[in-house]
């Protein structure tokens, strides 16, 4: 290549570059000013002209690339047959996995309130909201998920808050004689008689935002994965048996 070509061509490598890099900067900035309290990740190209890719705590995002415009759902490859969004979505859970692993193990069994399967085949780790629905929908199949093999460990995330009627509950519940015994019954609708005691509840709530937990129930399986909302006994133990 003669000198001059191939400075010609770095250089228009270089604006290349350049230019890329300035629409992450401005698609981030984009963003930011639009959803300031949003933990942005990464921003980069995605396989589609003209649209970036965005990572928003541990979901991806499709922005165009003067930052006006967001697509929130799955990119496809009609050619190779392929949902690249899931195949990212899959690798970044991978990734995160062992981390969660060791943050439960920190928090330690003697933080969460376990029902116990008499042959245990398979554990989980669930956060919970005593005031919703489809965690009181899990908890009423208990007895299904038991009977799979499946032991379940509750951890609270009270969705409205510290201080809230459920933020109260889960404390009274954590300090009863049975704890047990007074989930179930305030998962029936029951308020649990007002106790105060030292507690997790806080340290729970934390974890959880670390995991980037967004609703409940959220399960996270002994390797570490994560299964958001209600899923039924059976076809749990299926996806825990293919290796979840």
């Amino acid at each position: 290549m003669k000198p001059f070509i191939k400075y010609a061509a770095l250089a228009f490598s270089a604006v290349m570059f350049s230019n890329a890099y300035a629409s992450e900067d401005a698609v981030k900035k984009a963003l930011t000013s639009a959803m300031p309290t949003a933990k942005i990740e990464s921003v980069k190209t995605s396989e589609m002209k003209g649209v970036y890719e965005v990572m928003i705590e541990g979901n991806i995002y499709y922005v165009s690339e003067d930052g006006k415009y967001l697509l929130q759902g799955h990119l496809i490859d009609l050619k190779a047959k392929k949902d690249l969004t899931e195949e990212k979505l899959s690798a970044e859970q991978a990734k995160l996995a062992p981390e969660r692993k060791k943050d439960l193990e920190a928090i330690g069994e003697n933080n969460m309130i376990i029902f116990k399967a008499k042959i245990k085949k398979y554990q989980i780790s669930v956060f919970t909201d005593i005031d919703c629905g489809y965690c009181r929908k899990l908890h009423s199949e208990m007895d299904q998920y038991l009977a799979e093999g499946i032991t379940v460990r509750y951890l609270f995330f009270p969705r409205a808050g510290k201080g809230s009627e459920s933020y109260n509950k889960a404390i009274s519940v954590w300090c009863a004689e049975d704890r047990n015994a007074a989930l179930t019954t305030a998962k029936q609708g029951k308020n649990p008689e007002n106790k105060q005691c030292k507690n997790p509840v806080d340290a729970h709530m934390a974890l959880a935002e670390k995991f980037g937990v967004k609703g409940t129930p959220m399960i996270v399986t002994e390797k570490g994965n994560v299964l958001p909302g209600y899923v039924p006994a059976k076809q749990l133990a299926q996806a825990l048996a293919s290796g979840e």
